[in-house]
């Protein structure tokens, strides 16, 4: 069985090793790259997902559609279709980066620390989510106004929601990013 390995990186963005997914969340977690998704149906509603209560970072947290990390060599869009198929059972139609250079870092109360160069991409579906129990606990479909003031949010969510605010007030509309601003390490195949 091969074990899931997430990218390395330095301070810079370029990657200087892998390291498998289930240790490398600890109290020094090291940056690595990751990704974010804001996934929308047709009338222009973010899917938001709670964290499965099992889940070590962040269990039963509220946040974004999908989060997760590329597999060494893999293009981070192609990490963002693979995780949305594997989390929520969705087909992404559309993938569009819209926040190239977010990172951020957050500690939960018992120590274990998120420290991720994590690109948020916007992505356009129209079937209904099949979770995965050990993956999501819940799903909502919201307004992108009503987002915002939902309580309880992953930190990384509240980050980019601030971020996200800045690019207008209709998800459907946000523009495209250039890929050329993404961290080294996330400019595989490009």
């Amino acid at each position: 069985m091969n074990t899931e390995k997430v990218v390395l990186l330095d301070e810079t963005g370029q990657v200087v090793g892998s390291e498998d997914k289930a240790v490398v969340h600890h109290a020094a977690t090291p940056l690595h790259l990751a990704f974010s998704s804001y996934v929308l149906d047709p009338g222009g509603r973010v899917l938001l997902t709670q964290r499965a209560h099992s889940k070590s970072t962040w269990p039963g947290v509220w946040t974004n559609s999908c989060c997760g990390h590329p597999l060494p060599g893999e293009p981070v869009a192609a990490a963002v279709r693979r995780r949305l198929a594997d989390e929520l059972g969705l087909v992404a139609e559309e993938v569009d980066l819209v926040l190239p250079e977010f990172r951020y870092r957050a500690e939960m109360p018992e120590g274990i620390v998120e420290n991720e160069l994590c690109p948020v991409y916007r992505v356009r579906t129209s079937g209904d989510p099949v979770p995965d129990p050990a993956e999501v606990a819940a799903y909502e479909w919201v307004d992108w106004a009503d987002v915002a003031g939902r309580p309880g949010l992953s930190p990384w969510c509240l980050l980019q929601l601030a971020e996200l605010d800045r690019l207008g007030p209709d998800p459907l509309d946000w523009p495209t990013a250039d890929p050329a601003l993404l961290p080294p390490a996330a400019r595989v195949g490009l």
